[in-house]
């Protein structure tokens, strides 16, 4: 029974692991610092327009998506910075577009609990819709505004900084997510599924002790039943 209430909760532990997963649009652009590039079928087993290959997470983007590079304190590639805030490991690319009002991501496999991100806009506000159709269709199970938020960071010298975190709960089963604004005035990174907080999430080892040992209660319970009624 402890075996078996201890494979329960590991395999809670990896579901919640992978449902809580994080885009960082790092390694789209073939050499940094370039531009930009396309991220077409990066994140579903294909290539950018730099022809880079990500993993393939079942995950497409509409055709105007692209990846944009981020300034560090050494390198001047585009008017956006992360400002060395959030993951060390995702201060190279976002996510923005040049055309049109809006963009769109794709899951296949469908996502649930919460979606979120940081976003920076430059001076107009923008907004995000969860739908459970694909491509921005169906029902909307969470909108959210965007408000324009850039400032400045220090000793970043862009215009695009610093980002702010974004996110929603909702209901129900989503599969596409639109990102709307002003082209070339709103960037997003560090896309997360399953969570209404934005970056790595990693489970806390509490909630599987917690779910294992009320499991084991559970067990111990119906072994009690069981010998009561023998």
């Amino acid at each position: 029974m402890k075996r078996l209430a201890f494979a329960i909760a590991a395999t809670l532990l990896v579901s919640s692991a992978a449902q809580a997963q994080v885009l960082n649009f790092e390694g789209i652009n073939s050499t940094y610092p370039s531009g930009f590039a396309f991220v077409q079928n990066f994140y579903n087993g294909g290539l950018s327009s730099d022809n880079t290959t990500g993993t393939n997470h079942g995950i497409t983007f509409s055709s105007n998506a692209q990846a944009i590079c981020l300034n560090s304190l050494t390198v001047v590639c585009s008017n956006t910075s992360r400002g060395g805030l959030g993951d060390p490991n995702s201060q190279q690319g976002g996510l923005f577009f040049l055309s049109g009002n809006q963009t769109f991501m794709d899951r296949a496999a469908g996502f649930t609990t919460g979606f979120s991100f940081f976003y920076v806009s430059l001076r107009q506000p923008g907004s995000f819709t969860v739908w459970d159709g694909l491509g921005g269709t169906g029902n909307a199970l969470a909108t959210l505004g965007l408000s324009a938020n850039a400032g400045s960071c220090a000793g970043y010298g862009a215009g695009f900084c610093p980002f702010s975190a974004a996110g929603v709960s909702f209901a129900g089963t989503a599969y596409s997510v639109s990102f709307a604004g002003v082209a070339n005035q709103i960037v997003f990174d560090d896309v997360t599924f399953g969570s209404s907080t934005p970056g790595t999430v990693v489970p806390e080892p509490a909630t599987v002790a917690l779910t294992a040992a009320g499991l084991l209660a559970m067990a111990a319970a119906a072994r009690r039943r069981r010998q009561q009624t023998v």
